[in-house]
């Protein structure tokens, strides 16, 4: 990596050691819909009651992205199930097939009597911050989740999803040869994708003010936008006919889409998001030359392990962003532009360089 992480908001978030270990269900009951930690970790067997002060047990709800996307729900998931292994606990998911059944999926784990919620997303706040005003006595955790109002129970893992997105935006404006880039991202409804939307197109007019950006969200709703990688593909196609030869798709499996087409068409440049898509979108090595990370893995795992210890807060923990490494590309970006991207990252993280989004 030519740079660490940098740490921005009020809270360090400290990694932890990955365990490739697991868990099951929360108690011998439980909903048909719910699922033991089969994917994308491997993990076998623990038993247990939940309801006993000896069992730590953690329920994670996706909004309704796939917790097999390769970024956003990927990265969370994996987050709870090694933190819940690393207390001597067990872990589960529900993945929400349609918006209406949040406060349900999240009344199933409170009626197993989980210690923990995990809610990802934006759009499950409103169900989870009412959630934990009814079940003062468990904690949760609201990934993407601005706490405008403190609750104490309630913890919302927040990014500065526009520092990301202006890192990845400038190096794109370095490294493109037509002065054209484009963005492939899920919703605007989503304020955390239209900061790292925004947060692109200012990172790369900083870099190259004669750049133009091409940026498109999904049209569809929350139900389809991060899990249409069709649309995706086809956007960026799209994107490299007009000449772009670096694009950014942000958008779960939609944005997956967009880098698989990019590394099939070849001769351009593609980034992912949210975690280091080199481990998870191989198939994109051809054309990724980094991702705009969110480190929600171990933001999620270090707040479950605060729970668990007793030292965890309600409101707003904010988590580490950056830029994963070049990986095969280490050798093709040029030395100046690796020396002008670290200090333009450094230059974020003491807030030198604004990013221009509020």
């Amino acid at each position: 990596m030519y740079t660490k992480k940098a740490t921005f908001g009020t809270v360090a978030l400290a990694g932890l050691l990955a365990l490739s270990l697991g868990a099951t269900a929360c108690g011998s009951g439980g909903s048909a819909s719910a699922k033991p930690v089969e994917a994308p970790i491997a993990m076998k067997g623990f038993s247990g009651d939940c309801a006993s002060k000896d069992v730590f047990c953690v329920g994670l709800v996706t909004d309704v992205g796939k917790v097999d996307d390769k970024s956003f729900n990927q990265s969370a998931w994996q987050g709870a199930a090694r933190a819940a292994v690393a207390a001597g606990g067990h872990a589960e998911y529900i993945e929400t097939v349609d918006p209406k059944d949040y406060a349900k999926n999240i009344q199933s784990f409170l009626d197993r009597k989980a210690d923990v919620v995990v809610t990802v997303g934006f759009a499950i706040g409103d169900a989870t911050a009412t959630a934990a005003k009814a079940n003062p006595a468990v904690h949760f955790i609201g990934v993407d989740a601005f706490q405008a109002t403190t609750i104490p129970n309630l913890t919302g893992l927040v990014f500065n999803e526009d520092k990301a997105g202006f890192m990845a935006g400038a190096l794109a404006g370095l490294l493109t040869k037509t002065n054209v880039v484009a963005a492939v991202l899920g919703t605007d409804k989503v304020p955390p994708v239209v900061a790292f939307g925004k947060g692109w197109e200012n990172g790369a007019k900083f870099t190259n003010p004669k750049v133009k950006v091409l940026t498109t969200y999904h049209p569809g709703g929350l139900d389809v936008a991060f899990n249409d990688p069709t649309w995706g593909a086809q956007t960026a196609k799209q994107a490299l006919d007009n000449t772009a030869d670096v694009i950014f798709g942000a958008g779960g499996k939609t944005g997956n889409g967009a880098l698989l087409e990019v590394a099939r068409q070849q001769g351009a440049y593609c980034v992912g998001v949210d975690s280091d898509q080199w481990e998870t979108v191989p198939g994109a090595r051809g054309c990724l030359v980094t991702s705009a990370e969110k480190d929600i893995e171990d933001g999620v795992a270090t707040l479950i392990g605060q729970i668990r210890d007793g030292s965890v807060k309600g409101g707003n923990s904010f988590g580490e962003v950056g830029l994963a490494p070049f990986h095969d590309f280490e050798e093709k970006v040029p030395a100046a532009v690796k020396t002008k991207i670290e200090g333009i990252v450094r230059d974020i993280g003491s807030g030198k360089i604004p990013t221009g989004v509020n």
